[in-house]
């Protein structure tokens, strides 16, 4: 089985949401045990360019936030419809989710 790690920067207000669509869509198992993920804060930063419509922020300033990370796993057969359930909550137009390969010998 080959499973991937998930890792998603969102807003504090919105980490409940994320988490439910998140495991809703099947990630977080692990072994006997389900909803498996970790929370922490974080300082994001980013600079909406000409075009974007931020969440927050101003077009063309730099800016810096707290965010919150949130990690989990899914498998790789799981990963385009894990995508798609966070991103129908998350409140960024452009979320960052990331899939990175495990190696599990």
């Amino acid at each position: 089985m080959s499973r991937l790690k998930i890792e998603i920067s969102v807003p504090e207000s919105h980490v409940e949401q994320v988490l439910d669509a998140l495991h809703t869509a099947g990630a977080g198992r692990v072994g006997e045990y389900a909803r498996c993920s970790s929370v922490w804060r974080v300082t994001g930063t980013w600079q909406p360019l000409p075009g974007a419509q931020p969440y927050d922020g101003e077009v063309g300033l730099v800016q810096q936030g707290q965010e919150c990370r949130i990690e989990s796993v899914c498998r790789v057969e799981q990963a385009h419809a894990v995508q798609q359930a966070v991103r129908d909550v998350h409140p960024y137009e452009e979320p960052v989710i990331h899939f990175l390969p495990l190696y599990e010998p």
